[in-house]
């Protein structure tokens, strides 16, 4: 059993990376081979659309742009469990997370048949973390992201299960910053008594998509 871990944050050490690692914790306990990521610190593009892996001759499941995205794509499809985690940025994950699904799963799509050229099964775990409260997850961003979800049903043939951590602490020290939307007392209140549940949720989702 394999697990890759990916930090999809351009923040090492805050929500998004510390749920990974508790995640990645997880994937250990249930006896995985585990490689954490952070993948801010690739430099890639989203897809060129040079058609490369839809080529005559060449393999598919393969991404051929010529950047340092390539290795990680043959990494996670050669695992058996993915865990991706995001912050959200004006209502969506990361524009790297974006890139990488992009070019992951248009290297498995087949243009002869429009199904997945891939005979793997990848289950894949979603963390999203976010300022915003759990009633705007619930309404608006669960659905949203349920594409997400059903892509990788569809072309990675595992199971796709997500967690989302909300109302979470943005920095350390709000008098640095202008936050004034935002109540400190609020957001600190919540990462004491929720965040460490969530943190619990990431490392029981990490070991149950290794169990499976």
């Amino acid at each position: 059993m394999k697990a890759i871990v990916i930090n999809a944050s351009p923040r090492k050490n805050w929500n998004t990376a510390q749920l990974m690692k508790s995640a990645l914790e997880g994937a250990k306990s249930a006896g995985a081979e585990t490689e954490y990521i952070d993948l801010y610190d690739l430099k890639f593009s989203g897809c060129t659309s040079c058609l490369a892996c839809k080529r005559k001759g060449n393999e598919p499941c393969h991404c051929y742009w010529n950047d340092e995205l390539p290795p990680l794509i043959d990494k996670i499809l050669a695992a058996d469990v993915l865990l991706i985690g995001s912050p959200v940025y004006f209502g969506e994950p990361t524009a790297h997370l974006r890139a990488l699904l992009e070019r992951l799963w248009f290297c498995v799509l087949s243009y002869d048949t429009r199904k997945s050229s891939f005979n793997g099964k990848l289950s894949v775990g979603f963390i999203y973390t976010m300022n915003a409260p759990r009633e705007t997850y619930e309404n608006i961003y669960r659905e949203k992201f349920r594409f997400h979800e059903d892509t990788c049903t569809r072309l990675l043939n595992g199971e796709v299960r997500t967690l989302a951590s909300c109302d979470t602490l943005q920095v350390s020290d709000y008098s640095r910053y202008n936050m004034g939307f935002f109540s400190e007392e609020h957001k600190r209140r919540v990462h004491d008594e929720v965040f460490p549940k969530d943190l619990q949720s990431a490392y029981e989702l990490g070991a149950q998509l290794c169990r499976l």
